[in-house]
């Protein structure tokens, strides 16, 4: 049984199929520098004597006649030889060597190929028709403890960066060995690998694509700091042509604070992370309002008023200059659409009615009172709606139109009361006792003879928050005056109902503080 599989493995060795092996602690694999003295010592009779090795080659030194050959005569069986590019430093201190992929014997058939450390070997398609070897050993030590060493051209590295072209040792004497060069505490040694990769490549463009923004990135950095110009050059062509998420915008506002660039090679891209002109915050809000409230579609302009929102919520992730929203500028969009809220009122009860629109009475009032409920939240979010309740309080022309417009549509007016109403209910609006009161007296009634309206239309208007804050803003004002308005109220109760607001808890609190308390202060 031994002699048949003695013979089946010198079969396979003479029809020159490769030879795997795999870690054992028992012994040491076969190799150039360790081998069984004949195949008969392997536990086989048969077959002739153990083959000779191959002369070896002059120009390849082996691992014999290496330092670490003085300490052993093989290589240590535990060692795992890893099939890929990147591997630590040989411990031993030995120099790396580099081994053809087709070492071949003195009559052209392949010959086993001797162990080696691996290592970062940067290759040229055309190393052998311009001549070029692999002469120069980069070691990169990272901060982190990290390190990588490359095997390179030294010509490609110096051609590519003036940094190394200055470190670059002299040529090396015959049987010198190699030229090394070691750069130690690299901030990020992957990026550094990747930009000295980046040298041979014919076609960087394919290589960022795949890489990515943020590696490019990290690659710009690198080719800047070796003065890498090509690199820096396809970095930043492949950066401006690509989207760039916030992560990695933020990362080159950093890179390009730092390093400086040459104008012609990165105008591009400062155009995109930096305007070329300042313009004034205050110009782009207007602009951005007056657009939405311009909308003629309905569901654009919503859309647009969440996004306008959005950027100016005090709770936004976006920095903001508050002081960038002119208050001079909101109120002129304010009274354009009073203005026009006006207009559609006289429209409506003039005797030859003109259609100027084709839409809906009842579409354009909405659109403008939806406008003006819109621009009173940005201003009470930015405490400057003092004004708005003024000029809210001050449409006479429009109270007065109120009584006489189609009830399906006049209650959008008493829409824009009841968000004022909230407001001061709830103290985000300060006024002064005779606005409220001139509000109160204006708008009050039409808000009784609306209410049912609002219920069955409320468009997201929470009717019971309304109900609480008219009562509580009622109680507001001076005893006198809300005595006036708690009867006119009370009256409207007795007769509509729920078609009147609630307001019974605030009625309660104004006869306790009216008649109550009173009568027995007297009495003391």
């Amino acid at each position: 049984m031994a002699d048949a599989a003695a013979h089946h493995l010198r079969r396979r060795s003479s029809a020159g199929l490769p030879r795997g092996w795999c870690c054992s602690f028992a012994a040491a694999p076969q190799s150039p520098e360790h081998r069984a003295l004949s195949a008969a010592a392997s536990g086989g009779g048969g077959g002739g004597g153990a083959r000779k090795l191959p002369p070896k080659s002059p120009s390849v030194p082996s691992f014999q006649s290496s330092p670490s050959s003085r300490l052993a005569g093989f290589i240590d069986p535990r060692r795992i030889l890893s099939p890929g590019r990147v591997s630590p430093i040989d411990t031993d201190g030995s120099p790396a060597v580099a081994v053809g992929a087709a070492n071949l014997e003195e009559d052209g058939a392949p010959r086993e190929q001797a162990p080696s450390v691996p290592f970062v070997a940067v290759r040229e398609e055309r190393e052998e028709e311009e001549g070029r070897g692999l002469d120069l050993k980069l070691c990169l030590r990272g901060r982190d403890g990290r390190t990588v060493v490359m095997e390179l051209d030294s010509t490609v590295l110096s051609e590519s960066s003036a940094f190394f072209a200055a470190m670059a040792p002299p040529e090396a004497t015959v049987g010198g060995g190699s030229k090394r060069i070691e750069v130690d505490g690299v901030e990020n040694v992957e990026a550094f690998k990747e930009t000295v990769e980046l040298m041979f490549e014919h076609d960087p463009m394919r290589w960022f694509v795949r890489a990515g923004v943020s590696r490019a990135i990290g690659v710009l950095e690198v080719s800047s700091s070796i003065m890498f110009d090509r690199g820096i050059k396809s970095c930043l062509e492949y950066i401006e042509a690509v989207p760039w998420n916030e992560s990695e915008e933020e990362k080159l506002k950093n890179l390009f604070a730092r390093c400086t660039f040459d104008e012609a090679v990165s105008k591009d891209v400062l155009a995109r992370l930096k305007p070329q002109w300042q313009s004034s915050s205050d110009d782009v809000t207007v602009h951005l309002i007056q657009s939405v409230t311009s909308s003629t579609n309905t569901g654009a302009r919503k859309e647009m008023q969440s996004l306008v929102n959005g950027l100016l919520s005090k709770s936004s992730v976006y920095q903001k200059d508050l002081s960038g929203l002119n208050k001079g500028s909101l109120y002129q969009i304010c009274c354009s659409c009073f203005s026009s809220l006006l207009e559609h009122f006289k429209e409506d009860l003039h005797a030859d009615k003109t259609v100027r629109d084709s839409k809906p009475m009842i579409e354009r009032v909405s659109k403008q009172t939806e406008n003006l409920n819109w621009l009173f939240d940005i201003l009470v979010n930015n405490d400057m709606a003092e004004e708005f309740v003024e000029l809210w309080a001050k449409q006479e022309d429009i109270i007065r139109m109120h009584g006489q417009a189609s009830p399906m549509f006049r209650y959008e007016l008493s829409r824009i009361s009841a968000n004022v109403f909230i407001a001061l209910g709830k103290g985000k609006v300060q006024c002064p006792s005779n606005l409220r009161s001139q509000l109160f007296h204006g708008w009050f009634g039409p808000m009784l003879m609306d209410f049912g309206w609002l219920q069955r239309c409320s468009k997201g208007l929470d009717m019971r928050m309304l109900e609480e804050n008219l009562g509580q803003a009622l109680l507001t004002l001076p005893l006198q005056q809300q005595q006036s308005l708690f009867e006119e109220w009370f009256q409207c109760f007795a007769s509509r109902g729920t078609e009147c607001p609630n307001l019974s808890r605030a009625f309660q609190v104004w006869w306790r503080r009216s008649f109550v308390r009173s009568s027995i202060e007297s009495r003391r």
